[in-house]
């Protein structure tokens, strides 16, 4: 920011200048006026006009081209004109030349105030520092998903009503598993921005899937209302072929992703919605029957090695749920696979794959690398709650399941 300002210093020294160089440049022209109007010889050559007209007029009156009265009246028009003449030739006064030169540093400080008022309400500083805190966790080798969320935070509470810091803050929340303040930072972009159908989309998806996929009222009402904006809004429609194809209604889900696709610039995700529809065609074909590889569990998988962590053992139930999930790296992509055990079970080593989708066109084979969080919930919702304890894994390896596994220790706490 600092070189920002320095930059705009610079832009306002020019504007500055030309203040200033009217005051340079006075004395020079006040000595030209003062010539010019000694010099001027106009009132002299109105007079020497007017006698040459009188004349004239004396001569015609004299031959008797014109009468008395005539006379009179060209003779007092003649007057009359040289009277218009002469006021006009009127000057006042020279002023000094230094006269008004304390009104220029007042008009300086003013048009200073003005630019930097201007941009405090019109500029885009708070974006600005948004670009500099990313830019500079992007150039640090040591930087840290964690250290990033932080950081946008306290531009958050730098400059709450600007949406580019909530816009930021949304993906990240939502791929750590932090459903709750995702949900708060798309709340808080629907209040600067109105409700936008794709917000609302968003917000329907992340409470459908905090609800374990259940379309619960709110989540409907957040459908129906984005929907009634935009009918061909994708990302509610595919999360209405989701609905769908867990119900076992394939022909909606089918109808639902291919409206979802029309609408859609993401060619990733156009094609895992394409692979969706060819599942929910066989199952349909077949009577829902399993015999698609992502109802069989075949297919490429990561096998997985967890344990916890002794010194957070304690004090943890052995009924405690533990979710293993499988998410896309990128993040755009409903989880790719989900896997429940209990913390009595472990150390133990899973495999997912596959059967292991929550979604036909989310699955493991769908990627070559994927990110894994495992996370002990003692209220048994998979999403993160304070208190929860949580490891990861972030990048491994898609493919056979006969290998080592995948070692995901659970050391960390959720705050």
């Amino acid at each position: 920011m600092t070189l920002l300002w320095l930059a705009f210093a610079v832009l306002l020294l020019p504007a500055l200048w030309l203040l200033v160089a009217p005051l340079r440049r006075a004395a020079a022209l006040r000595a030209a006026q003062r010539d010019f109007e000694a010099n001027d010889r106009t009132a002299e050559q109105n007079v020497a006009i007017y006698r040459r007209r009188l004349a004239s007029l004396e001569a015609a009156r004299d031959r008797g081209d014109i009468d008395a009265a005539r006379f009179e009246e060209d003779r007092l028009e003649l007057e009359r004109s040289l009277l218009d003449d002469t006021a006009a030739l009127e000057r006042p006064p020279l002023k000094a030349a230094a006269a008004g030169k304390l009104l220029v540093p007042v008009l300086m400080v003013a048009l200073v105030a003005a630019s930097v008022v201007w941009y405090r309400l019109e500029g885009a500083e708070g974006d600005l520092a948004l670009y500099g805190v990313q830019q500079e966790l992007a150039a640090d080798p040591e930087a840290t998903l964690p250290m990033l969320v932080q950081r946008l935070e306290e531009q958050a509470a730098r400059q709450p009503g600007n949406p580019n810091v909530w816009r930021s803050l949304f993906p990240l929340y939502r791929d750590s598993g932090r459903a709750a303040e995702a949900d708060a930072a798309l709340t808080r972009l629907l209040e600067l921005e109105g409700r936008q159908p794709w917000l609302l989309a968003e917000l329907a998806q992340l409470r459908y899937f905090a609800a374990d996929r259940e379309l619960t009222a709110g989540v409907q009402a957040l459908v129906d209302e984005a929907l009634a904006a935009d009918p061909g809004q994708p990302t509610v429609l595919g999360m209405l072929g989701i609905e769908a194809f867990e119900n076992g209604d394939y022909q909606a889900a089918i109808d639902n992703w291919r409206r979802a696709i029309a609408g859609m610039n993401d060619p990733a995700s156009a094609d895992a919605l394409r692979q969706g529809i060819q599942v929910a065609q066989q199952r349909l074909g077949q009577g829902g029957q399993a015999g698609d590889p992502a109802a069989a569990g075949e297919g490429p998988g990561i096998r997985v090695r967890v344990s916890l962590a002794p010194e957070l053992a304690a004090g943890v139930a052995d009924d405690t749920a533990v979710f293993v999930v499988a998410r896309d790296l990128a993040g755009e992509l409903p989880p790719l696979a989900v896997a429940r055990t209990t913390v009595g079970e472990l150390p133990q080593v899973l495999t997912l794959d596959d059967g292991d989708a929550m979604a036909p066109m989310a699955r493991l084979s769908q990627v070559e690398q994927a990110r894994l969080v495992v996370r002990v919930s003692e209220s048994g919702q998979a999403g993160p709650r304070p208190g929860d304890l949580f490891g990861r894994h972030d990048a491994v390896a898609v493919g056979e399941t006969d290998g080592e596994p995948v070692e995901v220790v659970v050391d960390k706490v959720v705050e």
